[in-house]
């Protein structure tokens, strides 16, 4: 199927078109059309039109819209989360569980919206304010602008277009190009709700081009991108005068103090490091074990890791399919060869077959190692041995990111330690960094990124106060 463009309301057909291969089966699953320069010019100003009736809509009207939205993608579960897999090779188990989040971060920010508002402000503070009324109100900030990455294809659309939309805001959305029809179907429902603001959202498909069309435009007052490093790097040097909010990724860590539940810790670190085939921005890459426990844990994160279903990411109990396209499994092949020809060892893994890449724990590494220092983005897990917890967090802090990290541990002083001293956007205690809940903030610090997600928040990025006085 043909994933066509949005120009505002408009669906529009081109021919030419770039095909979309399945990571698993090697298949063409989709087909999307090849976006210049001039056509993100034109979805920019169809916005900027678009943008005035936004602003003049009423909440209830977009509260209902969101709401439509909602209940027709829960109709369509299957169908999207089928679309989601065919492109991605994420497992359908994983991909129904996208959708239903989506579905929930939709009803979310309707829930949220009519709890963003204004204050007002004791102007009588000084004497020449004795006879004033003031008070400051959130507006849509106009336009937003949206890149969106492949590891959650339709949910990080959802964090992004949803709080836009019902904050009163037109959007340009630019997906992945590996999930175009994931992002071609959830458009299609918000353009054909009855309840839908006319042009309110564009979709355009497109790699540099578009995307730094997107990004050095002053026609967008908010740009949120989630991706690598580099490209965010790229965005903050070019975007001129705008809001721009970017979650970048990170390197997740856990601490196994020697008081914490081993057996949880392990049949939860096996799934943080390999959910999703370890393509999650919050993915465990190090495990940080005191080493009094060190070889029990090492024990049972194998064995946990071995009853981790590999393959056909159609059946319903495949919990790892396949890496994203071949750079991916290059990379992640060569990293754990380098890591074991400097004397790393690989507990378990460390195998290819056809497109997939066996679940790999690695042992005996060296914090300059790249599956240790950097981001790996692949099944990949380092187990590393500490003496104290002070080490421990001395270790984990030592990382260019920061967005989320976690401790196991039943020792109540060392949680009121860790909360304070992770230097990161979010901590989990007694379960994996790779927890989440859409409603909460999320977001990181250093290279992780600028800004938060979750509606509430995304809600306040894509709003700016104004600031009101009455004079009597």
């Amino acid at each position: 199927m043909t994933a066509n463009i949005f120009m505002g309301s408009t669906e529009v057909s081109r021919e030419n078109l770039s095909d979309r291969i399945s990571p698993y089966s090697n298949k063409v699953v989709s087909r999307y059309p090849n976006c210049t320069k001039e056509d993100t010019i034109k979805a920019l100003e169809i916005a900027k039109e678009a943008s005035v009736l936004c602003k003049n809509s009423t909440l209830a009207q977009r509260i209902a819209w969101l709401e439509d939205v909602a209940s027709r993608l829960k109709e369509n579960l299957e169908d999207i989360a089928k679309t989601i897999t065919d492109e991605v090779g994420k497992p359908i188990y994983f991909s129904r569980i996208e959708v239903a989040r989506a579905v929930e971060t939709i009803k979310v920010s309707t829930q949220v919206i009519a709890g963003i508002s204004g204050h007002t402000i004791p102007t009588d503070i000084a004497s020449s304010g004795k006879k004033t009324i003031a008070f400051y109100k959130r507006v849509p900030v106009g336009v937003v602008a949206c890149i969106t990455p492949f590891n959650f294809p339709l949910n990080l659309i959802i964090h992004k277009i949803a709080p836009a939309l019902v904050s009163g805001n037109a959007v340009v959305l630019k997906p992945t190009p590996e999930a175009p029809l994931t992002a071609y179907k959830i458009c299609k429902l918000f353009i054909e709700s009855p309840y839908a603001i006319k042009d309110a959202l564009s979709l355009v498909y497109g790699d540099v081009e578009v995307g730094s069309t997107l990004v050095s435009s002053d026609i967008p007052r908010v740009l949120s991108f989630t991706g690598s490093v580099p490209v965010g790097n790229i965005i903050t040097k070019n975007a001129g005068i705008k809001k721009v909010s970017l979650e970048l990724g990170g390197n997740a860590a856990t601490f196994i103090e020697k008081s914490g539940d081993l057996a949880l810790a392990a049949s939860r670190c096996a799934y943080g490091a390999f959910y999703n085939s370890g393509q999650v921005c919050i993915s465990l890459q190090r495990i940080y074990v005191h080493d009094e426990v060190y070889d029990e844990f090492a024990r049972l994160l194998v064995e946990e890791t071995s009853k981790l279903k590999i393959g056909d990411p159609y059946e319903s109990d495949t919990f790892i399919g396949p890496l994203i396209n071949e750079d991916a499994m290059h990379r992640a092949k060569g990293w754990v060869e380098s890591a074991i020809s400097e004397g790393a060892i690989a507990l378990t893994g460390n195998k290819i077959e056809g497109n997939l890449f066996y679940p790999t724990i690695m042992s005996e590494v060296t914090d300059d190692m790249n599956i240790v220092c950097e981001e790996a983005f692949a099944p990949i897990v380092s187990l590393i041995k500490v003496k104290s917890y002070e080490e421990a967090m001395s270790k984990i802090n030592n990382s260019p990111y920061g967005l989320q990290y976690s401790i196991f541990t039943n020792n109540l002083s060392l949680v009121s330690r860790f909360i304070d001293e992770a230097d990161c956007g979010g901590v989990v205690i007694n379960d994996i960094p790779t927890l989440r809940f859409d409603v909460q903030p999320y977001g990181g610090v250093k290279l992780s990124g600028i800004g938060k997600e979750g509606p509430q928040f995304a809600i306040e990025e894509f709003t700016e106060i104004k600031s009101v006085v009455i004079c009597s």
